[in-house]
This record gives structure tokens, sequence and C-alpha cells, in this order.
């Protein structure tokens, strides 16, 4: 089974601007003025348009915001070197909400993008997860 990400926005060249140099993903392919094809991770990352205030399924009354918002499904970024990573996706557009944390098995950055999604730079340090791993 191969794996995708989705992320919806609601301007696609401002996505395409933001995740190639926050991220340094590169356009695999276009599909018109819907979607964009993200490369460059260890899954490919695909921007697709939608309109905020439209529904985000037949079978919720929730619609689609570009504000900040949360969900229990984000994206992490795994990185060698994190406060570097921090700077370029602020200077991307980024927003960083939380002060790097150093923990047991690494660093974490509590981050959001220009679309309202979260996500986090994480840098493994030592055993990574298998330093509290059971």
């Amino acid at each position: 089974m191969d794996l995708l990400v989705n992320v919806d926005v609601d301007d696609l060249e401002k996505a395409v601007r933001f995740y190639s140099a926050a991220f340094g993903l590169r356009i695999g392919r276009r599909f018109g003025a819907v979607g964009v094809e993200m490369l460059g991770s260890s899954a490919p990352i695909y921007l697709l348009v939608k309109e905020a205030g439209t529904p985000a399924a037949d079978t919720t009354s929730q619609v689609r915001s570009y504000a900040r918002h949360w969900t229990p499904t984000h994206l992490d970024f795994v990185v060698e070197e994190i406060e570097g990573a921090v700077r370029e996706a602020v200077r991307a557009g980024a927003r960083l909400e939380k002060p790097i944390a150093t923990h047991r098995w690494g660093k974490l950055a509590l981050m959001a993008d220009p679309f309202g999604h979260g996500f986090c730079f994480v840098q493994f340090l030592g055993r990574g997860y298998d330093e509290i791993a059971s």
C-alpha cells in the first residue's frame, strides 16, 4: 500500500510557494487549476483547491475554513536540524505556535501553515522514539 497526502488550500499558487519554500518540495505534476503534486518527501503531497465555506463532506455540517483549525491528523516533517527548519518555514509564512520543546526522544516544533493546517517539525535525538518504546 502506498501513502499520499492531500492538503486542501484556497490559493494554489500561494500553497505551491509555501510548500516549496518551507519544506523544499518541488512540483511533480500540475492538474490544471485544481491541484499540484509536490515531491521531495517520503510521500507525495497533493495540494488541492477547495473553496473556503464549501462542505467538507455530505455527512457533516462542517465547512472548510482556512483560519487556524485543529484536527487530530496532521503532517510531521522529520528534519536533521529543527531550528533552521523552523526559521525557513516561518520565513515562508508558517507560524510557530509553541517554542521548540526537547523530549527524551527528540525535539518538536508545533507549527501552522498559511492555510490554518497544523504540522510539526520533528528532530530525533539518540534512538528517537525507541527511547520511550516499551
